[in-house]
């Protein structure tokens, strides 16, 4: 086996791409977050119509988009398995954010699974975040993760996710003021980030806000903000407290099209502000994978993104 860095190219980006839809398609992933949308088995979409070609299309260059962008900030973070015969067989990438390491993406192809090839590629990526005081990952419910996570001294938290039509009438109106938010509020996102995680965001929220709606709140009270996308799946929230905090995901949830299927993973237990805004939008709760922390307590009130942490 042959690990080297991942190129900043459409070709290795569709490689790593195609590796996280079939390992994931086959729920042999290490790591629960598909770049594009895909979903492991154990995250059963919601029912909906068969993609068209044109948004199938759409989100696998948003993933190879998603690719490139770590690799661009994080090129010592993103590695390629290859076998004897040069086909990949694993992809691991990771990111480093003012002294926070995270991992945005493990994956080894179902053929190859039990065969090492998980743990060397993850090993190369906690080289890369080595002095890191910090580190996050969000995991699947697959056996494998939780055991190879946690004996490189992660600790497990379990999660939550809540999925269903947001009961607008239960919900009620927002409790304050709630905008869109821009590039404009950069500063005010990573300080956010900061104070909370130990590590701005930094370039992330610049893909982030190219393919999501971003809510902002600020008042005098402080801050807080929360990433949703298209297909109603928020990706990221942080804030200050958690009154704005929930103020930022009842806009967010409230923000997508009626009657529309709305998402939210990685809930941990440290989060219940945002368990009782999903009770009250008419939620389902499920038990999910893990948030892991090393080095770091399990920040709040908070919700990862899976690939950006």
């Amino acid at each position: 086996m042959l690990l080297r860095p991942v190129r900043d190219t459409e070709e290795d980006a569709e490689t790593v791409r195609k590796l996280a839809e079939a390992a994931f398609g086959a729920s042999h992933a290490l790591k629960g977050d598909a770049p594009g949308g895909a979903a492991p088995a154990d995250r059963t979409a919601a029912p909906t119509a068969a993609p068209t070609a044109a948004r199938t299309a759409a989100r696998a260059a948003r993933s190879r988009e998603k690719i490139r962008h770590l690799v661009r900030h994080d090129p010592a973070g993103s590695w390629l398995a290859e076998d004897e015969s040069g086909q990949a067989v694993g992809a691991a990438q990771s990111s480093l954010r003012e002294g926070t390491w995270g991992l945005g993406l493990l994956v080894v192809a179902p053929g190859a699974q039990g065969k090492g090839v998980g743990r060397a590629l993850l090993q190369r990526t906690l080289e890369y975040g080595r002095g890191c005081l910090r580190g996050i990952i969000c995991c699947s419910r697959h056996p494998a993760a939780a055991r190879v996570y946690r004996q490189a001294g992660f600790a497990l938290h379990p999660t939550i996710r809540m999925r269903g039509v947001v009961d607008r009438d239960r919900l009620g109106p927002v409790d304050g003021p709630a905008v869109e938010g821009s590039p404009r509020d950069q500063d005010l996102l990573d300080s956010v980030d900061r104070r909370l995680r130990g590590g701005a965001h930094g370039p992330d929220h610049a893909y982030l806000m190219r393919h999501h709606r971003l809510v902002v709140a600020d008042d005098l009270t402080g801050s807080g903000y929360c990433y949703v996308d298209a297909d109603g799946k928020v990706a990221l929230l942080a804030a200050t407290s958690r009154r704005l905090a929930s103020r930022v995901l009842r806009a967010a949830l409230l923000s997508g099209e009626e009657g529309r299927v709305v998402e939210v993973h990685d809930v941990t237990a440290e989060q219940q502000w945002a368990v009782d805004v999903g009770l009250a939008a008419g939620l389902e709760l499920r038990s999910e994978g893990f948030v892991c922390f090393r080095g770091m307590r399990p920040p709040t009130p908070y919700i990862p993104s899976g690939a950006f942490l």
